[in-house]
């Protein structure tokens, strides 16, 4: 019987003991450069199987990978070099290459057989970015034991099987490819790894490979609601749509159903924490990011005391669990992460008394309005659901007489006026919610993830203001 297979790249197929063989051949190579346990190495590439096996040959010699953007310019990879401090690096992209010696993906690699030793849990497997927001971003330290069991969480709440197909668009360097990738590996699912994201490609991919478990952050959601052909397309295969990152649209997720058919299932995690909370495959909900993980513990804090809230009350979403990260370089940034133990998400939030979690927010990205506290996501779902809106962000701005004043940054799919924008969430939400301007744009600038950047929109805002 042929062996099954693990990764599908472009018109390549290869089995998990080619996956082995290129791994190894590569671990072999990197510990005649140095590489010895401990060590950390720094990993920039694009999306290709050589980054699959670049992850598990510094794995196999008991060093660390330290997952660097390829997105990221010169100054962004000197930061993250700084804070680090690999000692080795491997990948294909000419920014790493021109800052330290490396490993390039595309050298011959000769498949080997070694044995290698077993790596301690408690050492550091894997050090990924915050997704960097506000700041420039810190490096976030996952140890063997717990990215193994946010692994774990993760397969067990989505039900992966051998059985499943899943397919990467996303980049592997972000915390959400890379539990995927690794997931559906150790799992036995086959994966279909993209080079970049396209739309077109992908859709096409669910039907030819019959994909079953499909992951969309938001602008892949907004992408597939606007796509004029979606039905042209058999999406018959997929048990459900994934969507994380940031809180569920569901004007857009509701769009999509009713185009294809297809149910989404809302999940919520973090950098430091891969696995938060998910819905169940059967009877996932919208409106809810879904209840915490198996092994998670969640509780909600006040934002004005930190003492906790009853359920079903707003606050700071802190948590507990094995998967936790083991802190962030630089070490000093890690100590404001914890609250006795706790975890603190930086979202606003509520658990009701069944466990439903649902998100309104940052706790950084709250406008105060007259004291009163406003969701920028909650303005955002207003303006999604007008037809000539393609996408938006609601963020503050200083404001004389009631501390913050509302904007929203709308990019439009046809003509609308701002006063009507304004108008429809006065009707919908209080009237402290409505924004006082709105910003016609032509894009909402926003992270590979999907997370808008409002310090972008902010700054250009201030820019526009000062004239």
């Amino acid at each position: 019987m042929s062996e099954r297979i693990a990764l599908v790249f472009e018109d390549r197929d290869y089995t998990l003991s080619e996956l082995r063989e290129l791994a190894d051949g590569m671990a072999g190579t990197l510990a005649r450069r140095g590489v010895r346990p401990g060590d950390r190495v720094a990993l920039m590439s694009s999306n290709r199987p050589e980054f699959v096996a670049a992850v598990q040959a510094v794995w196999r010699l008991g060093a660390a990978v330290v997952l660097f953007s390829p997105a990221w310019k010169r100054t962004e990879a000197e930061h993250a070099i700084a804070i680090t401090r690999p000692s080795h690096a491997v990948g294909d992209h000419p920014v790493l290459a021109g800052l330290m010696p490396m490993l390039h993906l595309d050298e011959p690699i000769e498949p080997g057989h070694e044995p290698f030793p077993e790596h301690d849990p408690r050492s550091d497997a894997l050090l990924v970015f915050s997704s960097g927001t506000t700041g420039m971003p810190k490096a976030v330290r996952h140890t063997h034991a717990s990215f193994g069991a946010a692994v774990e969480h993760w397969r067990q709440v989505l039900e992966l099987t051998a059985d499943d197909r899943i397919q990467v668009t996303t980049p592997p360097s972000h915390i959400l490819g890379i539990l995927n990738i690794v997931t559906a590996l150790q799992t036995g699912a086959r994966v279909r790894l993209h080079r970049r994201f396209d739309l077109e490609s992908m859709l096409r991919c669910v039907e030819t490979d019959r994909i079953t478990v499909e992951m969309a952050v938001a602008p892949i959601a907004l992408a597939l609601a606007s796509h004029p052909k979606l039905e042209s397309y058999d999406l018959s295969s997929l048990r459900y749509i994934m969507w994380g990152a940031t809180p569920v649209t569901p004007s857009v997720a509701e769009t999509v159903t009713a185009r294809t058919g297809i149910g989404w299932m809302p999940a919520y995690g973090a950098s430091e924490l891969p696995v938060i909370a998910c819905n169940p495959v059967e009877g996932a909900r919208l409106d809810s990011a879904g209840r915490a993980a198996p092994g998670v513990e969640l509780r909600v804090v006040s934002l004005e005391t930190g003492e906790p809230v009853a359920p079903g009350e707003t606050g700071e979403i802190q948590a507990r669990a094995e998967s936790l990260m083991a802190g962030y370089l630089p070490e000093e940034a890690t100590a404001g992460a914890f609250d006795d133990g706790w975890y603190r998400t930086g979202d606003v939030g509520s658990v009701d008394e069944d466990g439903w979690v649902r998100l309104t927010d940052r706790s950084k990205e709250m406008i105060k309005v007259r004291g009163f506290q406003v969701a920028p996501a909650e303005v955002e779902a207003v303006l999604h659901g007008h037809p000539a809106v393609a996408d938006c962000a609601v963020f503050g701005v200083p404001d004389a007489a009631n501390g913050e004043a509302i904007v929203a940054a709308v990019a439009t799919r046809g003509p609308v006026e701002p006063e009507e924008l304004v108008a429809l969430v006065g009707e919908r939400l209080a009237s402290y919610k409505r924004p006082s301007e709105v910003l016609l744009v032509a894009e909402i600038p926003r992270l590979p993830s999907g997370k808008v950047l409002r310090r972008v929109l902010k700054e250009r805002h201030g820019r526009t203001s000062d004239h």
